[in-house]
């Protein structure tokens, strides 16, 4: 009987230690930041340097989809025009990289 006990106890602690358990948590969070936060911060970033780099005259696309073009900009907000005699003021951050013009001059 003690034999048994014996066994079943060996059987129950686990082999690897801490970095055995640990380890498959540590790859998860390494794939988890390769391939989700680290492109997602990256895009942040290019998204906002776009937007401090806005001039008066580019032409952009609003994430509601209006195209214009910019005739100024100002801290927080940009002036945009959308036809002839039709000015909005919108927000920075509804100005979004138009990717329908890339390659085109």
């Amino acid at each position: 009987m003690n034999l048994i006990t014996v066994l079943l106890q060996a059987a129950q602690q686990p082999k690897g230690g801490t970095l055995g358990t640990l380890l498959p948590l540590l790859l998860l969070i390494v794939v988890f930041w390769l391939f989700f936060i680290r492109p997602q911060s990256k895009k942040a970033k290019e998204e906002q340097k776009f937007r401090d780099e806005l001039k008066k005259g580019d032409k952009v696309v609003t994430i509601g989809g209006f195209h214009g073009k910019i005739a100024e900009v100002k801290e927080h907000t940009v002036v945009l025009s959308l036809a002839p005699d039709t000015e909005v003021e919108i927000e920075k951050s509804a100005i979004v990289k138009d990717s329908s013009r890339v390659g085109q001059a």
